[in-house]
């Protein structure tokens, strides 16, 4: 699929099935003109990143098109988010444009092809694509699991020999009660039989938590001291909010799931700042990485502000394609 016709197929596709077209071009990477986004190196726990900018998770679930999305410059691409066992996801419709809120809401609940399958996928990769672009892979439980820490360590096991960063994702808002996971009883016993699984593990790569926009913020501190004590590497704020602004115009915003997008930029970046002040006053530093609703190098600048040490995107990638971010 050339650029042109990916641009149409947004147009005149349904949102998921723009998404897996999208997917089966940037699998086939030799149809994929080659890109570059602004030089901007970065090493963070050992690892350099050539620049800050990177794929959010959640647009490749399956690792099925980081070929693809290497060649248009990505410093880094997260992968999934990805379950121990395939699972098929919420019922469809689960994606809704709103093109004049630059928003999507989405409540894909988790559909994975499997870590089985997804580690095919990324075992397949070539030497090249592997040195070109820092690879992270974000992990999940099954719905139907009732012991979530048996699916991240399943999770830690099967990738910590082939990802640069491991991302434990508990802040889904469409599998139901994953968020309270946050809760600081039940996400300190989880990052704590995480930890002491990658502790068994090598090689052990960097394990980060991504959390939601919609914490308050004792919700926040208790977090930070669950992290804290259980030594994770770095956060990703922000995950998608259940939060409807009154601003929103669109009727898909009676939808419900995770709403992501422009209106996104404004939480997100006030709780990477709350988090990255709240380490401060604790005399702390911790990487982290900034996500939620960039649409343009001002919103880049504006996360690093904030606290953030790279960026990713996603909404504005589907909505407005990769030319947008040659600006940032």
């Amino acid at each position: 699929m050339s650029p042109s016709l990916w641009t149409a197929a947004r147009s005149l596709l349904p949102p998921e099935a723009a998404h897996r077209a999208a997917i089966a071009w940037l699998s086939h990477p030799a149809l994929v003109p080659p890109q570059t986004l602004k030089d901007d190196p970065i090493t963070l726990w050992g690892i350099t990143f050539k620049n800050r900018i990177g794929m959010a998770a959640g647009f490749d679930k399956n690792g099925e098109a980081v070929a693809g999305l290497a060649r248009l410059g990505f410093g880094h691409i997260e992968v999934g988010t990805i379950t121990p066992l395939p699972q098929p996801g919420n019922a469809r419709p689960r994606v809704f444009r709103l093109p004049e809120d630059q928003a999507i809401i989405n409540r894909y609940g988790f559909n994975s092809a499997g870590a089985e399958a997804a580690y095919r996928n990324l075992s397949a990769l070539s030497p090249d694509v592997r040195r070109s672009v820092v690879l992270g892979v974000n992990i999940g439980k099954n719905k139907d699991t009732q012991d979530a820490a048996v699916d991240y360590r399943h999770g830690l096991k099967r990738f910590h020999d082939i990802a640069d960063y491991i991302t434990i994702n508990i802040s889904s808002p469409n599998t139901p009660n994953l968020r309270d996971l946050q809760r600081a009883e039940p996400l300190r016993r989880l990052l704590s039989e995480c930890r002491e699984t990658l502790a068994g593990l090598s090689p052990s790569p960097p394990l980060l938590l991504k959390i939601a926009p919609d914490l308050d913020a004792l919700a926040l501190n208790d977090l930070l001291d669950q992290v804290i004590a259980t030594r994770i590497d770095g956060l990703i704020i922000s995950n998608t909010t259940l939060a409807r602004p009154q601003t929103l115009k669109n009727p898909h915003a009676k939808e419900t799931g995770g709403l992501s997008g422009k209106p996104l930029m404004g939480p997100s970046t006030d709780i990477l700042k709350q988090a990255s002040e709240n380490l401060k006053e604790r005399g702390l530093t911790l990487p982290l990485i900034g996500v939620g609703g960039i649409g343009s190098a001002e919103d880049v600048q504006a996360k690093i502000g904030a606290g953030a040490c790279l960026i990713q995107a996603y909404t504005a990638f589907a909505l407005g394609g990769f030319g947008i971010m040659r600006s940032w």
